[in-house]
């Protein structure tokens, strides 16, 4: 039976597969929390749920979740304070490679707003600008932000450092078109 010149070959059906369901796995305000307490030092998912106020059982799901995509990797396990066997995960940083799904712009926001409602606002630094720019001045905008977070997301990380998150948004200013324009 010929094969339709349309269709995929099975492995890039799978491959397709894979890339949604990690896409699913990231379409969580609370797994991209918990990925990001778990980004310097392995923590338990009694130390996750405490940290984030949430019941065990519901952040055991997400951890769960997050391990099986192979964003958290399980370490060895080790004894609680009552000898209770426990297992720290760690991020594996596979998420800065994958792609958000649809929707995900929405989920790292909400993310960046809880965890700026943590910091202390003497911490969090802005900016804001308004820009015009042809479609290769703004590739070559999205070249440079790429390469610098591709730059300092390979760093190793400085021990004795202090933990920052970094938060990039651009958008078209729909405010700032003409009226009437489609452009």
């Amino acid at each position: 039976m010929a094969q339709d010149p349309n269709d995929e070959p099975a492995g890039a059906v799978d491959a397709h597969a894979e890339v949604d369901a990690d896409a699913r796995a990231l379409a969580s305000v609370l797994r991209m929390r918990i990925l990001r307490l778990c980004l310097d030092e392995p923590r338990t998912n009694k130390e996750i749920a405490a940290r984030l106020g949430r019941d065990p059982a519901t952040t055991y799901h997400h951890v769960r979740r997050l391990a099986e995509r192979g964003f958290l990797a399980a370490q060895p396990e080790r004894r609680g304070a009552r000898g209770a066997r426990e297992v720290p995960y760690l991020a594996t940083r596979k998420s800065w490679r994958t792609p958000m799904p649809e929707g995900g712009n929405r989920v790292l926001i909400e993310t960046l707003l809880e965890e700026i409602g943590e910091a202390d606002p003497a911490t969090v630094r802005t900016a804001r600008l308004g820009v015009r720019l042809s479609a290769e001045a703004f590739a070559e905008l999205e070249e440079q932000i790429a390469n610098l977070l591709t730059e300092y997301a390979s760093r190793e990380p400085d021990a004795d450092g202090v933990p920052y998150s970094i938060f990039i948004a651009y958008h078209e200013d729909a405010a700032r078109k003409p009226s009437g324009s489609d452009a």
